[in-house]
């Protein structure tokens, strides 16, 4: 009769052979090289030929085992199948001698031990399965509270979603995956495409521009169409679009998540490895973990960021409600306090000659409609904020006319000042009272930050199709980024510590340009001053739909 340690010593290249061919069956589909599959059993193959007992060859299968679990472990197997496994092991062996002669069998006690060994060695792999199991569930919590950190931050004055901050959190998502790059995009709802933020790692150069759709044609187009994460074995072979910079950095396996994987779509995260894989379950899980604590954390930084914004918007008015007041009481109080001190004089001295009491009705009249037109600005800027057009009161009028008459009332105040080339007979249907106030407005404006000691050059000029009206004036220019919002309400030009005003003429100026139908703009630059022109169609009435 054999013992079991001859006919392991004798078949011992049998019996590993068998165990694989079996084994390969179930580990197929993870597409384990041999090499990864045999792993370190021919070695424990020997050492049960060498008998049961004996602290050196306890402590070598130990050895054997503990690497062989720890490879298992990271191929994604399950503790049922590292178990099999050593079942499969156990049925290889006993196949040796299945069909063999009574005297060629193993004694009973023999079988026996050699099942006791396969059982320790089983009940050795539980426990390092659980343990395993335990610390990589800590170990995940562990990355999960990490990534919480990167949003607690102080922000000093860095954006809640700034580039930097969410390089951090990828930074954890990479070291939590033991990945080799992480990336993510953000979902921009009002192109509705995928935006690439932030990525660290081997692929780590900023991605110029790469914006897609969510559509198949991309990586990343693909993962956010599915609520489960989906991986790449090759990115340099693979037939969708992939960012070219990862695609020659080395990186070849992806696994991507949609973010969050049930609800409205917010972005797309994926991490990378060098080695060509397949990705574990355990690694699968643990992206989709990662995946929806990151959802979250990145929903609450977006709203934070809104409610900053909103905060901001909050201020802003405040500070412009505040200097609104502050500007109202006095420009106001200039005309009301003028119209009183002349009414007064006009009680005081009844019988005064007739030019002193003309002359007195007349300051009294011309202040009131100051604040007359200062109610109506407000009450039409009013109406502007509220998305409305600007009311205009169409008539035929000749623009040439009220361009004189209203340098001649300026230069009742500015004497030599303002010079006016006007065209004759530029006529047109339009606002008179609303063309009137614009360039009003516009002569004002360059009174307030011209140069004081050049002229003011006014000119109306007839157009084949219609008329362009411009106010010139010397001095310090606009800056570019100025311009730029010049025709916001509450906005003063350059040179604004030197006038006060609502900031709301420029606006009523445009306003009244696209009433009718036209358009302003501004030319500003060293050593050509600065010029405001308006060009009107002839006929305003298509503009207010006429018909």
């Amino acid at each position: 009769m054999r013992t079991i340690k001859q006919i392991i010593a004798a078949r011992a290249s049998e019996i590993v052979e068998a165990w694989a061919r079996e084994a390969n069956r179930a580990a197929a589909a993870r597409g384990l090289a041999s090499p990864e599959l045999t792993n370190m059993m021919p070695k424990y193959v020997r050492t049960l030929a060498r008998g049961w007992d004996g602290e050196e060859v306890r402590r070598e299968r130990d050895e054997l085992i503990e690497s062989h679990m720890s490879s298992r472990l990271r191929a994604g197997f399950s503790l049922e199948e590292a178990l099999e496994e050593f079942a499969i092991l156990g049925r290889a062996i006993v196949r040796t001698w299945a069909i063999a002669a009574a005297e060629e069998q193993p004694s009973l006690e023999e079988i026996d031990r050699l099942f006791a060994e396969i059982h320790a060695r089983s009940v050795f792999i539980a426990r390092a399965f659980r343990q395993h199991l335990l610390e990589d569930e800590q170990t995940e919590k562990r990355y999960l509270r990490l990534l919480h950190d990167p949003f607690l931050q102080p922000f000093g004055g860095e954006a809640p979603l700034s580039p930097g901050r969410l390089r951090k959190v990828l930074e954890i998502v990479m070291e939590s995956m033991d990945a080799d790059t992480a990336a993510l995009l953000l979902h921009d709802i009002r192109t509705g495409k995928l935006e690439m933020v932030a990525s660290v790692g081997l692929a780590d150069e900023p991605f110029v521009e790469y914006v897609r759709a969510v559509d198949a044609s991309s990586f990343a187009g693909v993962v956010a169409l599915q609520d489960y994460a989906i991986s790449m074995r090759d990115v340099e072979t693979t037939l969708l679009d992939v960012p070219d910079r990862l695609r020659h950095s080395g990186i070849h396996s992806l696994l991507g998540i949609r973010l969050p994987p049930q609800r409205s779509l917010m972005g797309v995260l994926y991490i990378g490895l060098r080695e060509k894989r397949t990705f574990t379950a355990r690694e699968t899980r643990r992206i989709a973990a990662v995946g929806e604590r990151l959802a979250l954390h990145l929903d609450n930084a977006r709203l934070y960021a809104e409610l900053l914004d909103q905060l901001g918007a909050l201020r802003v008015a405040r500070e412009v409600r505040n200097q609104f007041v502050a500007v109202l009481a006095h420009d106001l109080r200039g005309p009301l306090s003028a119209a009183r001190l002349a009414a007064t004089l006009l009680a005081a001295q009844p019988d005064a000659d007739g030019p002193s009491i003309a002359k007195r009705v007349e300051i009294v009249v011309r202040n009131l409609d100051r604040a007359d037109r200062m109610v109506t600005d407000l009450l039409d800027a009013d109406r502007i904020h509220a998305g409305r057009r600007l009311s205009v009161t169409l008539e035929e009028c000749n623009l040439s006319e009220i361009g004189r008459e209203l340098v001649n009332d300026l230069a009742a105040d500015h004497p030599d000042r303002i010079v006016l080339h006007a065209d004759e007979g530029v006529r047109g249907i339009w606002g008179a009272s609303e063309l009137r106030r614009a360039l009003w407005n516009l002569i004002s404006n360059a009174l307030k930050y011209g140069a004081k000691d050049a002229p003011i050059t006014v000119a109306i000029t007839k157009l084949r199709d219609g008329v362009e009206m411009s106010v010139h004036n010397e001095g310090a220019p606009i800056p570019p980024e100025a311009q730029e919002t010049l025709f916001d309400p509450f906005t003063r030009a350059a040179g604004e510590h030197r006038a006060r005003g609502w900031g709301l003429g420029l606006m009523l100026v445009r306003a009244c340009a696209e009433a009718h139908g036209g358009s302003v703009h501004v030319d500003s630059a060293p050593g050509r001053g600065t010029t405001f022109t308006m060009r009107l169609p002839a006929d305003a009435r298509p503009a207010q739909g006429w018909t």
